[in-house]
């Protein structure tokens, strides 16, 4: 059974953590592209990592903003992005120590410090969700 939240007050709260979510998503993507090579070094984050990660969260970003600017926000598509986040989470984290990437110390800091965000993008995006469709 496919369900949408409502447009109603409660909703609200999901449709800014997706909207605030797609932007700094956007934002975050752009600097992966545009600071690719700065970043290598302080990093150890090569450029062929930074500019497809830069490129997919350009594509996630705006998968965000188009949800988010449904006037129905479909159940499930929300409950994707709540899962997607989740794994990204869990992938960052799995990433910075798995040594697959030869990190700085600074490197696997931003890696986390980017788990923690997605992270918590997710934890908000679930409660959220839960209002809506109670």
């Amino acid at each position: 059974m496919s369900t949408a939240v409502s447009t109603a007050p409660p909703a609200d709260a999901l449709r800014t953590a997706l909207h605030v979510d797609g932007w700094s998503t956007g934002a975050f993507g752009v600097v992966m592209l545009s600071g690719a090579a700065a970043l290598r070094d302080p990093l150890g984050l090569p450029t062929a990592w930074s500019i497809p990660f830069g490129v997919a969260m350009l594509g996630g970003a705006l998968a965000l903003v188009l949800i988010a600017g449904y006037p129905r926000i479909p159940a499930g598509h929300a409950r994707a992005v709540v899962a997607v986040n989740a794994l990204s989470a869990v992938g960052m984290v799995g990433l910075a120590f798995s040594g697959v990437l030869e990190l700085t110390g600074l490197g696997v800091a931003f890696l986390l410090t980017g788990a923690a965000v997605v992270a918590a993008f997710a934890a908000i995006e679930y409660a959220a969700l839960r209002r809506v469709t109670r």
